[in-house]
This record gives C-alpha cells, structure tokens and sequence, in this order.
C-alpha cells in the first residue's frame, strides 16, 4: 500500500484540495493529512482518510512552530511515506524540511507567493530567500498562476508545472437554477435593487472596505452589497456602513452553503482584493455569467483582461483607487450591453479552468512527472 501525507497548516484549507485527495486515493494511496484541526473554522468531510492533529500556526515567525515540526518528524518516522504534498507557508516550509529529512520525494503547491510585483520589500527579504533555499528540497514546484510560474521556474525545483488553480465545476455552476426574486427576499433585498456581490474571508487583504466605500460615494439607494464570508472584520464593516449612512444596502451572510445560488441571483461581482494566488470565488463568478470587476492584481490577471467602452478599459482597477472602483461600478450599471460582453468574455476565458481539465492536468503530475 502506498502512502501520501497532505500537510496544510489549517483545517479549512484542505476544502480547496479534496480534489487532489481524490487523486491520490484513485492512484492507490492511503491518505493521511498533518493539520491544525482546533485552528479550523469548520470540519472537513473525507471518506478513508487519516487526520494528524499536528499544532502548526499560521504565524511562521513563533517558536511553537518547533514542536510542530517535532510532531510531524515523529509522524514521519512513525509512518512510511511515499510522498508529501504540501500547502500554505508554513505547511511548505514544513514539508520540505521533513522530505529532505527522510528523503521522501515532496511536493509543494505554492497557492501564491508572498513576493510578487508590487509586494512590500519586507516580503521580499524575509520569504523570496526562504522559497529559493527550499526549493532545492523541492521534486515538483506547483504554481497557480502565471506571475509565479514565471518566477519560480528561476528556482532550484527538479520540476516546476502550472497548474490553474482547483478548477471550477463550470458544469455543476450552469446547473443551478434560482429565481432572483424569491433569493432577494428571503435575504432581505429589493426585487428592483442593483445587486453586487463579494466572496471572501472577512479581513483586510480581501479589501471589502473598498466596496462599501464606493456603494456610499455612489449614492444610489438601488445599490445593495451582498458580501459572504467570515472574518476578524466583521463588527468594522458594519460600523463602517453604518457611518456612512448605508448599513440597509449592506448585507453581511457570512459562511453560506447556497452560494452558488447567491451568484445566481446577484447583478455584478466585485473582487477587490490586494493580493491573490488564483481566487476561486472569482472563477465561480464568471462561471455564473456575472460581469466581474476585479482588483488589477496577479491572480486576478490570469482570469480576466477587463472589457472596452471606447478607448477605455473596465472590470479592472487598482485596489487602492476607490474612484476606479466606483467608476466601474457606475459604467456596468449604466450599460446593460457592456454587462452582456463582459459575461461572454468571461465565459470563454473560464473554459479553461474547468474543474476537470485541471484535475486531468493534476493527475499527470502524480502519475506520471513523480512517480
């Protein structure tokens, strides 16, 4: 029997790789995942699989990450490995350190780095020496979008793959019917309301601030923003909403198992994000034929170009720029038929990214590169 170890530093991040998993247990494997469970902001559902409680943080700079790799070197030893794949920083600092250990070939899917064009110079002292180093200990480099493809093919990975993301089930998104006006209601929305939409973890990378800004410069009592997600910002948003007069067109759902039904009944999606890998949420978005304004950032990027009107450019802006963010909110709004090519642009570009096409690439990656 042969054996792979999943190391993520959080719980609620293996429901990004339950496709891998999957993967891997086709190929013959017997899965065992190292995580923090007691850090997981909700429990993931897996069928024949080993769970280690191993005590990771997410800050790597804390001298409790020592026992944690004590905790993971003691897994290693306990159980023969035949592979390690490898997530998030501190789960890819982990993995690789304990693979050169014992020579256990590695894997580490990098879900963006922390150097980037753009990123604060202290990214670039502190993490871009670390990721070079440990890429010696690396078999295969995974990078999610071009930015770090292009970066990390510079590094001393033996293989270095592209691999989009996890994909997007573009076939379930399209089966998903909702009647908006029944949606509306039972959320609390006006049939006749202008309905943006975000998806994300309420913090400040994810920039949600900046919607709420533009919804209250805009002053259109039409405009409601719908945001699901969870966060340490939550209670800041909403007095900020209510500061600026606007707390009745914001809507804060938090954690929602219909979000694919939320797309379905919402107008335009925002992304305005500071920094990215490869979003998710914005690759279901254009799965769900929704004109999408996104921050222009890496990641963000790779899925979508903007639309033209004249000699402009829009659905995309710098994420510091409440003013370009509320300006393509005001020209989407205004300019059904600049909705309509934005949703087809954004339809053809996510093709791509199927969730099948990926996983096909994924399992080349297993099956054939390493092993």
């Amino acid at each position: 029997m042969k054996r792979a170890l999943v190391v993520a530093t959080v719980e609620n991040f293996l429901t990004f790789e339950v496709s891998d998993i999957h993967l891997l247990q086709e190929l013959g494997y017997e899965v065992h995942i190292a995580t923090n469970r007691t850090e997981a902001a909700y429990s993931v559902s897996l069928e024949d699989v080993y769970i280690h409680d191993i005590c990771f943080q997410r800050e790597p700079f804390t001298i409790k990450n020592i026992k944690a790799y004590k905790e993971l070197c003691a897994l290693v030893k306990e159980v023969p490995f035949d592979m390690i794949h490898c997530h998030t920083p501190v789960g890819g600092v982990m993995g690789r350190t304990v693979g050169h250990k014992y020579k256990i070939p590695t894997i580490y899917t990098v879900h963006g780095f922390h150097f980037y064009n753009g990123a604060p110079i202290r990214n670039w002292l502190l993490y871009y020496p670390v990721e070079k180093w440990l890429s010696w200990w690396t078999d295969i480099l995974i990078t999610i979008n071009k930015e770090d493809f292009k970066r990390a093919k510079k590094f001393h990975a033996k293989k270095v793959a592209y691999i989009p993301g996890v994909g997007v089930d573009i076939e379930k998104i399209a089966g998903i019917q909702v009647k908006k006006e029944e949606k509306r209601k039972e959320i609390g929305i006006p049939d006749n309301a202008i309905v943006l939409l975000s998806v994300g973890e309420l913090n400040k990378n994810k920039n949600h601030i900046a919607g709420i800004m533009a919804v209250a410069q805009l002053r259109n009592k039409k405009l409601h923003y719908v945001i699901c997600g969870q966060g340490e910002l939550k209670e800041k948003l909403l007095q900020k909403s209510k500061m600026l007069g606007i707390e009745e067109q914001i809507h804060l759902l938090g954690y929602r198992r219909d979000i694919y039904e939320i797309y379905k009944m919402a107008d335009i999606y925002l992304h305005p994000s500071y920094r990215e890998g490869l979003p998710v949420a914005l690759m279901e978005a254009m799965a769900s034929e929704l004109p999408c304004i996104a921050s222009n950032i890496r990641g963000n990027r790779d899925l979508i170009y903007g639309v033209f009107k004249g000699d402009k450019r829009y659905g995309l802006f710098c994420p510091s720029s409440i003013q370009a963010l509320k300006d393509n909110i005001q020209v989407f709004c205004n300019d059904i038929k600049l909705q309509e090519k934005c949703k087809e642009c954004n339809l053809e570009k996510i093709i791509q990214y199927d969730k099948k096409r990926r996983d096909k690439r994924m399992r080349n990656v297993y099956q054939e590169e390493l092993f």
